[in-house]
């Protein structure tokens, strides 16, 4: 099943002419919905622990409509969606029992999602994955959670970021980095959990020797962070399965040897938050583009919430032939759009050959060079992701209140960052102007890169904790 018909877009990305962005699709199925005038409710009931619980309300065809088929597609593709921005164990769907059916097949370990059935119920949340079909009054009650990290400047603290191609530290007085370094790693290659705790704490080590004391440290990284646990990462994708615990207890380990508070969360969050300390305001979200795609958001309030915000596995391209994550299996995901994963793959479009035997950091920065040079085909490569960021911003306002949306990242640096800034804000504003209005798409400002996402990530932890060891995720 696909989208009903093609949409007839205002901006084509220049490699990318069979891109069929998810925002137009959605709209235009709401539309068609409401002029069908027998449109029915669908609520999906998103159920995460502690009893916290996401609700996403919205319409299908009538069970008696010729498009009911449509149907199955367009829920299909929202669970996906919530799934890996909001969490989920337990899912309901309440409406039309057929979706709830197909639903529940898809979303199983036989179904074309086994994936995402695996990773949410037995990898994030270490609970059998359920799906529940149920009328829509049956749903229970939104109970969304929110946590106050972030902003505590006082104090000596390190922070740092674990990318797939490096390892940033800085050590922080008083809001202030007075030592920063980038150590090259390959993460993503290593079979032994002694690697990632060997290099995170010979460089914690060096950062401490820069400070009067320590204090507290505050760290980042791509992936599912639960109580300081990585319970997804593709940083540990490596790791086998009867090893994993030894890197899900990693940063507790850590914490304990030096004696000091901690917290590791996702590095979109810590974008996001970096983003709200600079701006002084809320509403934000957080698009790290390097080697995959990282996002946070930072609500109304201020506070990051317990959702997933896991864009990179939230699908933007409903093409049937878009690009396929190798790594779920799923197509049009985000990772293959925000990502250096974007750049590798457009790249022989444009005669760019990428030198083999070389990192990923070191591929990225030959294209890079072939752009600042003023390589016409380098310069459409980062026009297609701009194209790609101006619709997939307006998909991610369904589901976002947003005012600013802030993109970094190695991906970013350089010309091709203000490329993909320009491009991104001329999609928004001939496509959905009224967004344009009132969501701001921008790229760190001076300020942003003075607090940074170091100072961001070491200003988690308050020094008022003691250090007392979570309960187990």
């Amino acid at each position: 099943m696909t989208i009903h018909q093609p949409i007839k877009l205002k901006h084509t990305p220049p490699l990318d002419t069979n891109f069929a962005p998810a925002a137009p699709a959605h709209h235009a199925f709401l539309n068609d919905v409401a002029a069908s005038g027998k449109g029915e409710p669908l609520i999906f009931g998103l159920e995460r622990v502690n009893g916290s619980l996401s609700r996403f309300e919205t319409v299908i065809f009538a069970a008696d409509h010729p498009r009911a088929p449509e149907n199955l597609f367009h829920a299909e593709r929202l669970l996906k969606f919530l799934l890996w921005q909001r969490g989920a164990w337990k899912v309901y769907v309440g409406g039309a029992s057929a979706v709830g059916e197909h639903l529940a097949h898809v979303y199983s370990p036989r179904g074309a999602r086994a994936f995402d059935t695996e990773f949410m119920g037995e990898r994030i949340y270490r609970r059998a994955f359920t799906v529940i079909s149920c009328p829509p009054e049956d749903v229970p009650p939104e109970n969304e959670s929110a946590q106050s990290l972030g902003r505590h400047l006082d104090g000596c603290r390190i922070g740092f970021d674990l990318g797939a191609s490096d390892l940033k530290i800085s050590a922080v007085v008083d809001g202030k980095a007075v030592y920063s370094d980038e150590i090259v790693w390959e993460p993503t290659l290593q079979s032994d959990p002694r690697y990632h705790y060997d290099h995170i704490m010979a460089a914690l080590k060096v950062a401490i020797q820069k400070l009067p004391r320590l204090d507290a440290i505050g760290g980042s990284s791509a992936g599912v962070y639960v109580n300081n646990c990585p319970m997804v990462a593709s940083l540990f994708r490596g790791i086998p399965a009867d090893r994993f615990d030894e890197v899900r207890t990693m940063f507790r380990r850590i914490r304990d040897e030096l004696g000091v508070p901690l917290e590791v969360v996702n590095d979109g969050e810590v974008t996001a938050l970096a983003g709200s300390m600079s701006l002084e305001d809320d509403c934000i979200l957080g698009i790290a583009m390097g080697s995959s795609l990282a996002a946070g958001y930072v609500n109304r309030e201020g506070n990051i919430t317990d959702w997933l915000n896991e864009l990179a596995f939230a699908p933007v391209d409903y093409h049937p032939a878009a690009p396929v994550d190798e790594w779920s299996g799923d197509r049009g995901v985000g990772a293959r759009y925000f990502s250096q994963q974007a750049v590798f793959r457009l790249a022989p479009q444009v005669g760019i050959a990428i030198p083999d035997g070389i990192t990923n950091a070191e591929k990225l920065k030959f294209v890079q060079e072939k752009l600042a040079a003023g390589h016409a085909g380098a310069r459409q490569i980062w026009q297609t992701i701009g194209t790609y960021l101006g619709y997939a911003v307006a998909h991610y306002a369904d589901f976002y209140a947003l005012k600013h949306v802030l993109i970094l990242g190695r991906v970013t640096s350089g010309a091709g960052g203000n490329i993909i800034l320009d491009t991104a804000q001329n999609v928004l504003r001939d496509e959905f102007p009224a967004l344009a209005e009132k969501i701001h798409i921008q790229l760190p400002d001076e300020k942003s890169r003075r607090v940074g996402q170091s100072i961001a990530a070491a200003s988690l932890p308050s020094v008022q904790k003691s250090g007392s060891k979570e309960q187990d995720a």
